[in-house]
Order: structure tokens, then sequence, then C-alpha cells
């Protein structure tokens, strides 16, 4: 992947909708979020035309607490899956990356300023003060093998009528890990979300 990538929200939508582009500007994947599901199955495009299937992304029950969400690409193989741990992500948002068809954890990701993103949530409610709130908070998160070895980080960006992240590489991974840590991305923020 050409690094940084960017992921893009429509703030105002109905549905959630996501757009990734690299570092040239070109389209890596789309989502868009269908709504009234009872079990949470997110469907990842190579582009916004939505005529090929990158991947999916479904959970495993029907609650989001301690979900785990299964990564499949488009012949329904697994490439992976990421849990967000219960307790530990009311604070500090707290995901397991986990290997494909495997319990062992390949990556953790962790929210590395949580103040930022509570006061983002909160100034963000204010009537028109809350429009700026993107220029002056950035929750930052951390993707790391269980050894602590750092390999991406999210940064929100400022931006003013959409949400806007930038994922940047800090150390070397493989196609597939790589892969498997920007749909966990993907999911964490389409969660996140949720939570202010």
């Amino acid at each position: 992947m050409n690094y940084p990538l960017t992921f893009r929200f429509k703030l105002i939508a109905l549905t959630p909708q996501i757009y990734v582009e690299d570092a040239a500007g070109n389209q890596v994947c789309y989502v868009k979020q269908k709504m009234f599901r009872f079990r949470e199955k997110v469907e990842v495009y190579t582009n916004d035309t939505r005529t090929q299937l990158l991947a999916t992304i479904e959970a495993d029950r029907i609650l989001d607490w301690s979900a785990r969400y299964t990564f499949r690409d488009a012949r329904g193989n697994e490439i992976g899956a990421v849990g967000r741990r219960g307790m530990k992500s009311l604070w500090r948002a707290h995901y397991e990356v986990f290997a494909p068809g495997s319990k062992e954890i390949a990556f953790l990701i962790r929210e590395e300023n949580p103040g930022a993103k509570l006061m983002d949530g909160f100034i963000g409610e204010i009537p028109v003060v809350g429009m700026f709130s993107g220029f002056m908070f950035h929750p930052r998160y951390l993707a790391s093998r269980p050894d602590t070895t750092p390999v991406l980080r999210l940064t929100k960006q400022s931006a003013l009528f959409e949400g806007r992240f930038e994922l940047v590489q800090v150390n070397a991974a493989d196609e597939g890990e790589q892969t498997a840590l920007m749909l966990s991305f993907l999911m964490m923020n389409l969660l996140e979300r949720k939570r202010g």
C-alpha cells in the first residue's frame, strides 16, 4: 500500500460512508454501512461504484459488547478478525486483531490520547461550536505487535464538513497484515463513531 492512507467520512449522510485513498489520491476501498441490521455486516468495495467486493466484515453476535468481527475476502476466505475489549474499552479504545482462523493475537490497537477523543465528542455536541471541534482535538490510535513494536498509526486530521483520518506506516508489515489492519481500523472507526 502507498502510505499514508486517508480515511474520509461523510458527516451528513443517513448511513456511514468511508472513502479510503492512498498517497497518490487513488481510491483503495469504499464502505457504505447498511442500516437496520440485527447483526453487524459491513461490505468493503474496491471503489464507490460498488461493482467489485473487496471484503466483508461480520460480527459474531448481535450486541457489539466484546464482539469479534471477522474479515473475509471476496471468495469467503477468512483473512483475520478484530475484537473490542469490553471493560478495557470504556475509557480508552482497546482492540485486538487476530490472525486468520486463530485466537492468537497478532496486533493490539490502543488509543494513545483518550482525553482528546473525550473532548472531541463533548465539544462536538455543542451547537455551532461543535462544527469546529475537528480543528482542535485529534485522537490517535496505534497498532502494535504483542511485543509492543508499533506498525501503523491512525490520527484524526482537521476537517470541516467531513471526518478525516490519516493512516501512516511506522514499521514494516506484510501485505496480508496491512490489509487486516486497514480493515480493523475501518471497523474500529465505525464502532468508535457510535460511542462519540
